[in-house]
């Protein structure tokens, strides 16, 4: 049924009256899961609202927090709104340089932490940020007056009505990860956001049965409204993952039926069962990759004969049915976004018979702005534009005759960067349609296509462009390798730096009754990687191909900063590290 939400006050009060007793949130408790309801939920908003009133939050105001996923943080992102004032979350990974930064920048009134030691952190800086007038630990006991706990007591006693924000009153900002500097704000308004969540209502709605395991972080605009407002929306419920590691086990325990993850989730679940089905018999490899070929031909339209469609049943019964049980046995649709997932990888996840939907959008546009739903995908493209939006290619940008760059128009578009008037000039339009930076085309039938982005682009010596992104990823897809760089600005050729998968390796050495020492100059370890390569390069243009290599054992992290909180590569940072090596191979 479609909806019209004006705010996500009035969201999450639908919601939490309509669905009163279903389960909203699951939290990992030793080895059982423990849920909270939507009446639950209600009650601790309301009265941690009535806390925070009571430190003097008001409508214009700033609460910020520094936490992973966890119910206090969605308890005091509805809370916040409620009082008419702007959430401004941030990552337990990110520095304290950017905290700091990022609480000056928005004026935050309030501060919550997630740990004593970041409830520490934030205290030290409060002589440096003079708008700063409470910090609140999430973990403090309930005998602090700025505890948590302490705050619920405050608001049950003195209760504060909600307030109904207007449609362009400011919900939140949100800071861009910065991988060329300190982080943006962000500034989305509640009719932002909330014409996301109306659009997805009328292309896609979730069931109330429906449960996701959310993992990606609530302070990206993807997980926060893709995943959070949009199932909450709909009755449906979240189960909190307690740690990346933990994310296979938690899929079978919590069996969600839907998954909310980034390309590199995706790529590393290709992988895993691609290394898992290498080491069964021929037979079954045989079955697996034919059964494969068979699904994607079937997604495509194509009708199995009598034959392939047996081999297909066989292939699902066999092995097909055993990884979808890996992940619980009810995962029905992968929802991928943030950055392009290779189109073999969804091609195989959507053989496994979980239907992949891949969408595109940017923090800028709260953030979705093409999607593929139920009657409307093609699988490689990123989707069709959502109600309310409309996608237009700027060819004047790049001087090609199909690929541009991507512009945004729509209700979804952001107010603009926080105190960024340069930068604003940069990417709004006088219509108020948003330069999106990213290049792509579209088809004939409206779906949108991402080549890269624009930023990325560089020229080699023979004047040809290269998109780096779209090539990584296709390397990736490796199961020696774990992530590359390639590089190649203002050279002959392309180059990369390549860090291997550390644990493929040793399992393939093993087999090759091979010792490993010096990972970066062993020869064999070499000549796998090139040859990895150099299959994953065959469909690639000439010039794009990576002629020469180096060996980096070290990975690309957020803790040693060269990814940014959103899993995407910091190029700056990896070239100050390692810009002499890849100069080198010239």
């Amino acid at each position: 049924m479609a909806v019209n939400f004006e705010n996500l006050v009035q969201l999450c009060e639908r919601s939490c009256r309509e669905f009163a007793d279903r389960q909203l949130f699951g939290v990992k408790q030793g080895t059982d899961w423990k849920w909270i309801t939507y009446r639950e939920f209600a009650a601790l908003v309301d009265a941690f609202r009535g806390g925070l009133a009571s430190l003097g939050v008001r409508r214009g105001d700033v609460v910020a927090i520094v936490a992973n996923n966890r119910v206090e943080w969605a308890v005091a992102c509805y809370a916040t709104y409620g009082l008419g004032a702007a959430f401004v979350p941030m990552y337990q990974e990110q520095l304290d340089k950017e905290w700091q930064f990022i609480l000056g920048d928005c004026r935050a009134k309030v501060a919550i932490g997630a740990t004593g030691a970041i409830t520490d952190k934030l205290r030290r800086m409060q002589p440096e940020l003079p708008a700063l007038e409470h910090v609140i630990g999430l973990e403090l006991p309930a005998s602090d007056d700025h505890s948590y706990a302490a705050l619920l007591e405050v608001g049950r006693a003195r209760p504060v009505a909600a307030l109904s924000p207007s449609p362009d009153d400011v919900a939140g900002l949100i800071y861009t990860s910065g991988t060329t500097g300190m982080p943006k704000g962000v500034i989305l308004t509640h009719g932002n956001i909330t014409s996301n969540v109306n659009a997805i209502h009328q292309i896609f709605e979730f069931q109330p049965d429906d449960r996701s395991l959310a993992f990606l972080p609530w302070a990206h605009s993807f997980g926060q409204t893709c995943e959070l407002h949009c199932l909450l929306s709909m009755g449906c419920s979240l189960a909190i993952n307690d740690d990346i590691k933990n994310l296979v086990p938690n899929l079978a325990e919590v069996k969600p039926t839907v998954l909310y993850a980034v390309p590199r989730v995706f790529n590393r679940l290709y992988d895993g069962v691609n290394a898992q089905v290498a080491a069964k018999p021929g037979i079954i490899q045989w079955l697996f990759k034919r059964g494969v070929e068979i699904a994607t031909r079937k997604a495509k339209g194509e009708t199995p004969g009598a034959i392939d469609g047996l081999l297909l049943s066989l292939a699902d019964r066999l092995i097909f049915s055993t990884v979808r049980a890996r992940f619980g046995g009810r995962l029905k649709y992968a929802i991928s976004g943030s950055a392009a997932l290779s189109p073999e990888v969804a091609a195989f996840i959507d053989a496994l018979g979980i239907t992949v939907y891949e969408g595109y959008g940017l923090t800028e546009t709260s953030p979705i702005a093409t999607a593929n739903y139920p009657g409307a995908r093609k699988m490689g493209s990123v989707g069709k534009a959502i109600p309310g939006v409309s996608i237009q290619i700027d060819r004047s940008v790049t001087g090609d005759p199909v690929h541009g760059e991507i512009i945004i128009k729509g209700p979804n578009v952001m107010r603009g960067y926080h105190n960024r008037p340069e930068e604003n000039a940069a990417v709004m339009m006088e219509d108020h349609s948003f330069r999106s930076g990213d290049m792509g085309y579209l088809d004939p039938d409206g779906f949108l296509y991402i080549t890269g982005r624009i930023k990325e682009q560089y020229k080699l010596e023979n004047g040809k462009y290269v998109v780096p992104s779209p090539l990584e990823e296709k390397i990736k897809l490796s199961p020696y390798i774990a992530n590359v760089m390639i590089y190649g600005a203002n050279k002959p050729h392309n180059v990369a730096l390549v860090v291997p998968d550390l644990e493929a390796l040793r399992g393939w050495a093993s087999k090759q009754n091979l010792t490993l020492d010096d990972l970066a100059r062993n020869e064999q370890v070499r000549e796998l990687i090139r040859s990895e390569i150099d299959a994953l390069s065959r469909d690639l243009k000439g010039y794009e191909r990576v002629q020469a290599f180096t060996v980096c054992v070290e990975d690309f992290t957020t803790d040693n900063g060269m990814l940014t909180p959103t899993l995407k590569l910091k190029r700056r940072v990896v070239l100050e590290r390692y810009g002499e090596d890849l100069d080198s191979l010239y």
